[in-house]
């Protein structure tokens, strides 16, 4: 019987591939190099075959090491994280989260669902709503975080990224070569009026609303299924669809910032760990920078 990969020996491993030499992995994870040498040439033995070729200024990769290093990489993460949520303290109590429709296909459905994992005390609910509601919504303590579309301002806000919103058009329909231009707008939208359709008219562009709703959703269906173009955030826009940019003469509609606010009447342990859980599910979006373009 083979005996188990050692995942002492699997993270030096890791450490020579990300530092490009013994050397300057020994000096990164505080050992010597002759300790991280011993280790490599343990875990060749291990498998039966070299995994490193050594060269002048430091070492590359073999076909079987190759071959390793993804499988590595996911055996360290995995017991990284197994000892993250073994260690972190029980949690228990509600989380009531308010998050705008925008993100409810992408971005918070895997991150809200992790987090109700990890923290099977908890009970969490998530409530899909506009803006001006969730923070009415804050103000009456019927939510605790609101993840909320903001405009530059003076107050000080937890800026978790920003996503412009952008004219979306599908690939295959190509409504936005017709004109006037077909257009999905939000029922008696104020910020329609000032971004949205203000964008068409900065570049003189003729257009009729052919679809009108009051969800992101509903914008997404429309623009999929050629009833017309939509104004999504980027992140957002659907398979098979596509941005439509300067080159199609079009301009981005606005940067609105993706912003955090908090009850005012308190926390919880709960809470802040959803606070902590919401910036990790938008750290690929942020940008941080701030206003509009």
């Amino acid at each position: 019987m083979q005996s188990p990969l050692d995942s002492d020996l699997i993270r030096s491993f890791l450490a020579v591939v990300d530092a490009g030499s013994v050397t300057r992995a020994a000096e990164q994870i505080g050992r010597t190099q002759s300790a991280v040498s011993m280790q490599i040439r343990k875990l060749e033995e291990s498998l039966g075959q070299s995994i490193f070729v050594r060269e002048p200024r430091g070492v590359s990769l073999t076909e079987r090491g190759k071959q390793l290093l993804p499988y590595a990489r996911r055996v360290v993460g995995l017991l990284d994280e197994t000892a993250t949520a073994l260690r972190e303290k029980p949690l228990s109590g509600p989380v009531r989260v308010g998050i705008p429709d925008e993100y409810v296909q992408s971005i918070l459905p895997a991150a809200l669902a992790s987090f109700s994992q990890r923290h099977p005390e908890t009970q969490v609910t998530t409530r899909c709503d506009f803006s001006a509601p969730q923070l009415a919504a804050l103000v009456a303590d019927e939510i605790d975080l609101a993840v909320v579309y903001q405009g530059y301002s003076e107050d000080e806000v937890e800026v978790l990224a920003v996503d412009p919103t952008v004219w979306v058009t599908s690939i295959s329909h190509s409504q936005h070569l017709r004109r006037p231009l077909p257009i999905s707008i939000y029922f008696s939208s104020d910020w329609c009026r000032d971004y949205a359709l203000h964008s068409l008219e900065q570049i003189g562009m003729a257009y009729y609303p052919a679809f009108e709703c009051d969800t992101s959703a509903s914008m997404r269906s429309a623009v999929m299924n050629g009833i017309a173009v939509a104004p999504l955030a980027r992140s957002s826009i659907p398979i098979g669809c596509r941005e439509l940019t300067t080159e199609d003469g079009f301009i981005t509609i606005d940067n609105a910032r993706v912003v955090l606010h908090r009850n005012p009447a308190g926390t919880s342990p709960a809470i802040e760990a959803m606070i902590v859980t919401l910036r990790d599910a938008f750290c690929p979006l942020a940008d941080k920078s701030n206003g509009f373009r």
